[in-house]
């Protein structure tokens, strides 16, 4: 087996990362050119934004018994090529049919990763790394709503095509994604569960430190793969593991419910309703877009240092009252300037927040709580 750095190997899995993050980023710029050379209305609007969203559902749903099956590498690889060819069919759709079904298609890709790719860094990082590298994903998903924001500025001068070349550019990461992926190792994990324990020995040696660590996560993970094949609906719903669930679903539910992505999506419609032009909605939004970059890289550093509940509490306080200030400003705009500012302002920090800590704390949490479902298995059979 090929031996490759852990950088490499965290780099190239977290990538798709990125994809997530450009096709969440780049249509709420694309939308103020589509709706008008569309002649969309709101209804249309928002079938458009939300298309990706119900292929998501799709996606994340069928990834995680299709991962056990065929691998994680693999499934890797299909994002990668649904990635390539939904972003190619957005940026070419004719009609608003046609821009439905390739958003869907795209989505499909973005559930995909979301489900696979927090599981595949936990998998192969170090119990000491795990914050940090879960993290990774959400720096991707930054970056790429980073980048989105660059694109969306700068072809905003073609209003013809612009949005076409907005929405098409998704394919390169996405080809990158597909060579890049072809040099990643197979889960460990998933190694284990296939018999194949030299080689799921052999990818740990590339991420930890000495052949102690090796042993010690291999024991675990085939102490793991040995409960899963016992295990059913009957044990995911049982005493033991139910609170884990229901953790990790609340977690997932209040990120979602807590409005990141109307903010995200609906950004520089936002800046355009409170009186700011295209151009420099745009420009606007890039400043922004850096700022959560950096956020996100503290938080990636500090993420095994800080207590993760703090994170979420204290982050659930300042987004609530940011989206309040919003909200104030955006009802007082007819005022003066003043209420735009303070909108701005409201709407800057409520994605800081959420770029600091409900982001990225909570892939790292959901991929945690299920290896704590297996410790705890471990405890009770071994009082036993």
């Amino acid at each position: 087996m090929r031996k490759i750095s852990p950088r490499t190997v965290y780099f190239f899995g977290a990538l798709g990362g990125m994809l997530f993050g450009y096709d969440t980023g780049v249509i709420s710029g694309a939308i103020l050119f589509i709706q008008k050379q569309l002649h969309l209305n709101a209804w249309a609007q928002g079938w458009v934004v939300s298309a990706v969203l119900l292929g998501a559902v799709l996606g994340a749903a069928i990834i995680g018994p299709m991962s056990d099956r065929f691998g994680r590498k693999r499934l890797l690889l299909l994002a990668a090529g649904i990635f390539f060819f939904g972003a190619l069919g957005s940026g070419l759709a004719q009609d608003f049919n046609l821009l439905i079904a390739s958003r869907i298609l795209l989505g499909v890709a973005v559930g995909a990763a979301s489900a696979l790719i927090p599981t595949y860094l936990s998998e192969l990082a170090p119990a000491k790394d795990r914050g940090g590298v879960g993290t990774l994903f959400q720096l991707m998903i930054m970056t790429g709503i980073f980048l989105a924001y660059v694109s969306n500025w700068l072809l905003s001068g073609d209003p013809v095509n612009g949005w076409r070349w907005m929405l098409a550019l998704a394919s390169l990461p996405a080809a990158v994604l597909f060579f890049g992926g072809m040099i990643l190792p197979e889960s460990p994990r998933f190694l284990v569960r296939m018999g194949r324990v030299t080689e799921a020995q052999e990818v740990l040696g590339m991420t930890n430190d000495s052949a102690v660590k090796v042993e010690a996560e291999l024991s675990d993970i085939q102490l793991q793969a040995s409960e899963e094949r016992q295990g059913g609906f009957q044990e995911l719903f049982g005493e033991m593991s139910r609170p884990v669930l229901i953790m990790a679903i609340g977690l997932a539910v209040f990120q979602q419910v807590m409005g990141c992505n109307t903010v995200l999506y609906f950004a520089p419609s936002i800046f355009t309703d409170l009186g700011f032009g295209v151009s420099a909605a745009l420009l606007a939004h890039i400043g922004i877009g850096i700022f959560n970059v950096i956020v996100t890289y503290i938080a990636m550093k500090i993420m095994d240092k800080v207590d993760r509940k703090k994170m979420l509490i204290w982050g659930a306080w300042a987004m609530g009252i940011s989206l309040a200030v919003m909200s104030l400003g955006m009802h007082l705009k007819a005022v003066g300037p003043f209420g735009s500012y303070i909108a701005v302002l409201g709407l800057t920090v409520y994605i800081a927040f959420f770029s600091a800590t409900w982001g990225p704390v909570m892939w790292v949490m959901i991929g945690e709580s299920s290896r704590s479902i297996f410790v705890d298995l471990e405890i009770h059979l071994v009082r036993w």
